[in-house]
């Protein structure tokens, strides 16, 4: 005789993301505020470089201790955080943003893909269906037209930015709990600020004026994103890939929620795309237990009747 159940438990280092994932997206306003007084380029590059100095601060007692796997870990990383970030910004200059956040929006798939290629580690079932439900909200949440398999120039770029986001939350699993955190994050942050200034070449960008305004938003989200890379990297010691997506994309749903309280308004359809990315984090975290208690009560009770 046995029973079953499906139980929710939730471990303190998912609650964290879920938590820095809710002000990850308050940070979109300040963002698109941002990029009307700098190219996208040169605010990226700029927003890692006050981050990288900020964790470096905190970090000067054990930064002579880096290692050479810290460092291949920090380049690796920075240069997918730099693609990432800057990729989508420059495909946003000659794409919609409802295509752009579709086409991001498949780094939900790829990273059990990329976990199943590069790690060999295959996602459990109820995270598989989480990531599935998660992946249809975004769906409805981003509002794809019917050109949506047109890809052009500015389409590529950012389905490279979205591989570039899966690369990064499975490099930050494949060497958590190797690594420092603090050093691999100074590593990864200032990686990804000279990748973002070196791509102001190709785009064409020069250096703005520094208006305190820029500076002021810079310095607050580059102390944020510090906030971000260590907590993931700490945070992704215990918990998976696939589960750190899922809780990940969450990222629209609060920037939606912060967006209607500066005047946005959701359509219904984006509304129930949100739904259902919440209900994607929720049945991620549910696991088949079996009740060993009463499962032991059965089995005594059997032996009992047998004697």
């Amino acid at each position: 005789m046995s029973s079953s159940r499906y139980a929710f438990s939730i471990k303190p280092q998912e609650a964290i993301l879920i938590l820095i994932t809710m002000f990850w997206g308050g940070t979109f306003l300040a963002v698109q505020y941002a990029v009307t007084l700098s190219d996208p380029f040169f605010f990226v590059g700029l927003r890692f470089a006050t981050a990288a100095i900020a964790v470096a601060i905190i970090s000067l007692k054990t930064l002579p201790g880096l290692t050479m796997t810290e460092l291949k870990a920090g380049l690796a990383i920075g240069v997918s955080i730099a693609m990432g970030y800057s990729l989508q910004t420059w495909g946003l200059q000659s794409i919609p943003s409802s295509k752009s956040a579709f086409i991001t929006a498949m780094y939900v798939p790829l990273v059990p893909l990329l976990q199943w290629l590069c790690l060999r580690r295959m996602p459990g079932v109820m995270s598989c269906i989480g990531i599935v439900l998660a992946f249809i909200g975004l769906i409805l949440l981003a509002g794809p037209d019917d050109n949506l398999l047109a890809l052009g120039p500015g389409e590529m770029i950012t389905l490279v930015g979205a591989v570039a986001i899966a690369a990064e939350i499975i490099l930050i699993s494949a060497w958590a709990g190797k690594v420092d955190v603090k050093r691999v994050t100074v590593v990864q942050l200032a990686t990804a600020s000279l990748v973002a200034f070196l791509s102001m070449l190709p785009a064409g960008e020069s250096v703005p004026p520094l208006s305190s305004g820029l500076v002021i938003v810079a310095l607050g989200l580059g102390i944020f994103s510090a906030i971000i890379q260590v907590t993931m990297n700490w945070a992704q010691r215990s918990v998976s890939p696939t589960r750190a997506t899922v809780i990940y994309t969450g990222e629209p749903v609060w920037a939606g929620i912060f967006g209607r309280l500066a005047g946005e308004r959701l359509p219904l359809l984006a509304l129930v795309g949100a739904a259902f990315i919440i209900a994607g984090v929720l049945v991620s975290e549910l696991k088949l237990k079996r009740k060993k208690k009463a499962l032991a009560e059965a089995d005594s009770a059997t032996l009992d009747q047998g004697s």
